[in-house]
């Protein structure tokens, strides 16, 4: 999953590796206020892994963001956010990822799969990026755009974008 590598070996070694939520990241960045400006927020990721194959197309990734740990440093928007208008994270506390499939793009992977939040499931597609492996353990960068209308949050439209952007750096390590 680096540029040296082949169209279906990935670089780092077979096997199965642990998401480390304390060295993993996810922001998430949505247009506000009629596109005027743009919000960003945080989510803890709460645990998951990656399964390395020895074909690329055999690997998988499985991830889950504690919906309740959303933060955008204000108090009022952060409660909105959490809100049954929004993600309803006391509902629905998880918000997960499930992939299988991955594919050479470009420098990097995609990992076809879906996400699951306000217990509703779509498709969705992992770009991952900037993949090395360093002294035993993967870091990673991934984006994703998603559809907050396609999870039934469909209210505040102008005042809030259509589309959530989210950009995760992850470290995996061994299982």
């Amino acid at each position: 999953m680096t540029e040296s590598a082949s169209a279906t070996t990935p670089p780092v070694a077979p096997g199965t590796y642990r998401l480390d939520p304390g060295r993993s990241t996810i922001r998430a960045d949505v247009q506000a206020m009629f596109g005027l400006l743009t919000v960003r927020g945080t989510f803890r990721l709460e645990s998951g892994e990656v399964t390395i194959a020895e074909e690329a197309a055999c690997s998988g990734v499985r991830a889950t963001i504690d919906a309740t740990s959303f933060s955008s440093g204000n108090a009022i928007r952060d409660r909105e956010v959490l809100s049954a208008t929004m993600l309803d994270a006391s509902a629905h506390p998880e918000i997960t990822f499930a992939g299988d499939g991955v594919q050479r793009h470009g420098n990097g992977w995609i990992v076809h799969g879906s996400v699951t939040a306000r217990g509703i499931t779509v498709p969705a597609d992992l770009e991952m990026n900037d993949i090395r492996a360093e002294g035993g353990v993967i870091r990673f960068h991934a984006v994703t755009t998603l559809d907050r209308t396609r999870f039934g949050a469909t209210s505040k439209k102008g005042i809030v974008g259509q589309t959530i952007a989210l950009s995760i750096d992850a470290v995996a390590v061994p299982a």
